[in-house]
């Protein structure tokens, strides 16, 4: 079988817009071909972004993703009645016809090591994306933004006093 690969554009008939996706594997058709022969398979990016954010979520020390606008406009949508968490914040993907590079966005906890958190990072990324999706993962890319403090969770004492 020869596989064969070729950008596609499909359209998501809920919002009108464009879908960008990457055809992994073409066939052919007839009944006379192998069941698996019969047909195309395509992935959309959007694809590989929701396994990439799962996938670096996972790691220990990773506290949340995305840059600090990102992260802030989440925290609104996720307080939204009926939002869920967005997990592809802070991953941008460049997906071709064989092969994917991934740029992630991270906010590490304080007290680990930050070289070790990205190579787990990048090697549970590049793990998942491939097994899930087929694509060569080519490169992945970590930009630590931030690190989150243990006292950044402390609620603000709002109306307390600061003099007697």
């Amino acid at each position: 079988m020869t596989t064969q690969t070729a950008p596609v554009v499909a359209k998501d008939r809920t919002a009108g817009k464009d879908l960008a996706t990457t055809a992994v594997s073409g066939g052919t058709t007839g009944a006379d071909q192998p069941a698996a022969d019969r047909g195309r398979t395509s992935i959309a990016d959007v694809v590989v972004v929701k396994v990439a954010g799962i996938a670096a979520r996972e790691i220990p020390g990773v506290h949340a993703m995305g840059g600090g606008l990102s992260r802030s406009i989440g925290a609104v949508r996720d307080r939204v009645p009926g939002g869920r968490p967005n997990v592809g914040r802070g991953v941008k993907v460049e997906v071709g016809e064989r092969q994917t590079a991934i740029d992630l966005d991270l906010v590490v906890e304080y007290g680990v090591s930050v070289m070790d958190v990205a190579q787990d990072v990048r090697e549970n990324v590049v793990g998942a994306v491939e097994r899930i999706t087929g694509l060569e993962v080519v490169e992945v890319n970590v930009t630590v933004n931030d690190v989150h403090l243990p006292d950044d969770d402390e609620p603000a004492h709002a109306g307390e006093a600061r003099v007697e």
